[in-house]
């Protein structure tokens, strides 16, 4: 399958959106099905000495994540929306885009993010990336398997939903497609990708 991006329907949105808050109420219910969390934080538990370093989300959306992450180390979250209502005062948040970002810190985190973006956009989150000790991503695994999948969830997701889960799928990444576009010098960096059966792709990436 060739990498495609389209828009999804819910960066367009009002966060405020009915059809907006539906479809953040699914992409909960798909982040538990597919374990992305509980994978995020089994890294996090393994390198308490890199999460006390500091802990940034990039797209961090709702907070959900950021709260569980604030549980191991200071952590901030980056996103174009406004700060979640009911974040701890100890969690920061940048509204921003990660273009401008210049942080370091021991733990970048991004969870169903970077696959919104193509390749130039990849390359330069590859460069701000630098100034992290560990890389903990997951994002869709592109697949016809995962779009099978998929399509297997649609009648239980609001049409926000049904669009956005077949447009994420189709831009994800295949095995050793993301570090390559991240730029990631293997002389830097020891990597290894796992491939969920629920349809993830997951990516860990430490500094040599």
């Amino acid at each position: 399958m060739k990498r495609v991006l389209e828009p999804e329907i819910l960066d367009e949105l009002d966060p405020s959106d009915p059809e907006a808050v539906a479809s953040r109420r699914d992409l909960r219910c798909i982040n538990f099905l597919m374990g992305n969390e509980r994978w995020i934080l089994r890294q996090l538990r393994s390198r308490p000495g890199k999460a006390a370093e500091g802990i940034v989300e990039w797209g961090a959306g709702s907070g959900d994540l950021l709260r569980k992450l604030g549980r191991h180390g200071p952590a901030r979250g980056v996103d174009l929306v406004p700060r979640p209502e009911g974040l701890a005062d100890e969690v920061g948040w940048r509204q921003g885009d990660v273009f401008d970002e210049s942080a370091d810190g021991g733990v970048l985190v991004a969870n169903l993010f970077l696959h919104h973006f193509d390749q130039e956009g990849l390359r330069q989150l590859g460069r701000i990336a630098q100034g992290f000790s560990v890389l903990c991503f997951v994002e869709p695994l592109r697949r016809p398997g995962a779009l099978t999948m998929g399509r297997g969830m649609l009648p239980f997701v609001n049409r926000v939903t049904k669009h956005d889960m077949i447009v994420s799928i189709r831009a994800g990444f295949v095995p050793g497609e993301l570090k390559e576009l991240l730029g990631l010098d293997p002389a830097l960096w020891e990597v290894s990708e796992r491939c969920s059966w629920r349809g993830g792709l997951r990516v860990l990436a430490c500094r040599v």
